[in-house]
């Protein structure tokens, strides 16, 4: 299974060979370091931990640096990391080694998983898509309201009621999205459609 990390940085217009246009999203991915191999032994299951976006260690904390000497080699410098993440159920990767966007190809078809963009606290007609009460006689301030919530013998709200909250911040993953590109020199890879988020969100692609 082929896996990296990336930040999303902006959307394009990208031609095809037979000239169609289609929407692309750029993907700034790797490289990766693996930091840590979960076994069943140790830790009852079969993993992958990696590291990504180097950072200053004055702004990594004690446990992070400790972890990080510790899991890396001696000849690999260890470093400070923004982020860990792990990928289960794979196997033949040791410690140190790094993963880029080499391992990917244009055509391969990718499953992508993103934090969607905060919208704060939203109304039903835009969380739910409500239509919003009728604008006849009687109705007085009152055209985006949800409505009755029902009642009855009830004394609360019964869970999964779609009223106003928060609203965005959600894990999204789309599926069967293919690359139209591979950067190796910039590490960078050119995804077909949309990805959830804002520019800059971390994302985890898996192949």
């Amino acid at each position: 299974m082929k896996f990296i990390l990336g930040k999303k940085q902006h959307m394009m217009q990208c031609f095809l060979d037979d000239g169609t246009a289609v929407p692309t999203t750029l993907i700034e991915a790797g490289p990766l370091v693996v930091t840590q191999i979960k076994s069943p032994d140790i830790d009852g299951y079969t993993a992958v931990q990696v590291a990504y976006d180097e950072q200053k260690e004055s702004r990594a904390n004690k446990p992070h640096l400790g972890h990080m000497k510790k899991a890396l080699p001696s000849e690999e410098k260890a470093g400070a990391y923004k982020h860990l993440r792990e990928f289960k159920d794979i196997e033949e990767m040791a410690a140190g080694d790094r993963i880029t966007v080499a391992a990917f190809k244009k055509g391969d078809m990718v499953t992508v998983t993103g934090i969607s963009k905060g919208k704060g606290f939203q109304g039903v007609v835009k969380r739910h898509g409500f239509h919003g009460g009728p604008r006849s006689h009687g109705q007085k301030h009152s055209e985006r309201e949800h409505g009755s919530i029902g009642g009855g013998l009830r004394n609360k709200v019964p869970k999964g009621m779609r009223m106003p909250g928060r609203m965005g911040s959600d894990r999204i993953t789309v599926k069967n999205l293919e690359i139209i590109g591979v950067d190796v020199e910039n590490n960078q890879l050119l995804i077909k459609g949309a990805i959830p988020g804002r520019r800059g969100t971390l994302v985890e692609i898996i192949g």
